[in-house]
Order: structure tokens, then sequence, then C-alpha cells
């Protein structure tokens, strides 16, 4: 009778240790990708930082009193190329698209500049870009949510807090600027 009891027990503890590691695996590959989904956005990102140096050139023969606009683009692209972490680049992505959308404003007061077959390839390369950059960002916070949720879900939340697992923050638009168009006034 005794062995029962013990062969009961062994086989409880024989899965709880199989649920712990397959748990812990689960959240590990939860975990990496998300990782690996920022660093698709990453790329889309340093691509998109690289092509501001030839549009801001391009902008520069056309604009020469609109300084602030193109060193408030400079200013964002350096904030990106800075970033130390990915919570620092989601705020310097915000700050680039902010910059970049009153950049292309000004094409709008520039009839030669938006004729540049130049600035309307760079305009486009980025239109392009900024769309592979939106679905990343889905995918990107689809598999942020997934994670999230394992941690935060009874019972995995306890093997996640035991092995130090933390929440992802979801890629959004930090502030409404993106979501207005610019308003650019010349005086």
């Amino acid at each position: 009778m005794g062995w029962i009891i013990l062969a009961i027990v062994g086989v409880i503890i024989l899965i709880l240790i199989v649920y712990v590691i397959s748990s812990y695996n689960k959240l590990v590959n939860e975990r990496n990708k998300v990782k690996d989904q920022w660093a698709q956005i990453d790329v889309q990102l340093k691509k998109r930082v690289d092509l501001i140096p030839n549009l801001v050139e391009t902008v520069k023969g056309y604009a020469k009193h609109e300084k602030e606009t193109l060193d408030e683009v400079i200013q964002a692209r350096n904030a990106f190329n800075s970033a130390g972490n990915v919570t620092d680049e989601m705020d310097a992505n915000n700050m680039i698209t902010g910059a970049l959308n009153k950049l292309f404003a000004l094409s709008e007061a520039y009839p030669d500049l938006k004729a540049n077959a130049n600035f309307m390839s760079l305009q486009t390369d980025l239109k392009d870009i900024e769309e592979k950059i939106s679905y990343a960002r889905q995918f990107y916070n689809d598999t942020v949510l997934a994670y999230n949720n394992m941690i935060e879900m009874f019972p995995s939340n306890i093997i996640a807090g035991m092995f130090g697992f933390k929440a992802s923050e979801f890629f959004k638009v930090e502030n409404n600027e993106e979501r207005e168009a610019p308003k650019v006034s010349f005086q």
C-alpha cells in the first residue's frame, strides 16, 4: 500500500516537472518571437533612417528657409541612431514620423521640389518602408499580445514569475501628431 502512494506522488511530481519544463519552453519561444518581430521592425526603421540624409539634402536646395523643419528631421534621426533600447527606438520612431510628415508637407509649398525626380523617388521609397513598418508593427504587437498573455494567465504566470519573464511593450503611436495632418504655415 505504501508503494502505491509513493508511485502516485512520483507520478504527480513527474507531471509537475513536465508541466514546468513545457511552460518554460513555451515562454522562451514566445519571448524569442517578440525579439524576432522587433528585429524585423528594426530593419525597416534603419532603412528609413538611412534615407533621411538624401531626403534632407534634396529638400535643402528648394526650401532654404525651412531650416527648423530640416533640423527637426535630423534631430529625430540622431535620436534613433543613439537609442539604447526598444523603448527609445519606439520613441525615436514617433519623432521621425512626425518630422517626416512636416517635411513632406513642405513639398506642397514648393512645386519644383514636388516635381523633382530624386525627391519623388525618395518619397516612394519612404512610403514603401512605412507600409512595411506598419505591417511589421501589426505582427510585432500580435506576438507581444500572445507572449504577454502567457505571462499573465494562470497557471503559466506562476512559471513566468519563477523564471523572471517580463511583459513586453506594444509598439504604438504615442501621440496624436502621427494621426493628424501636419499644420504648415508660411509667413
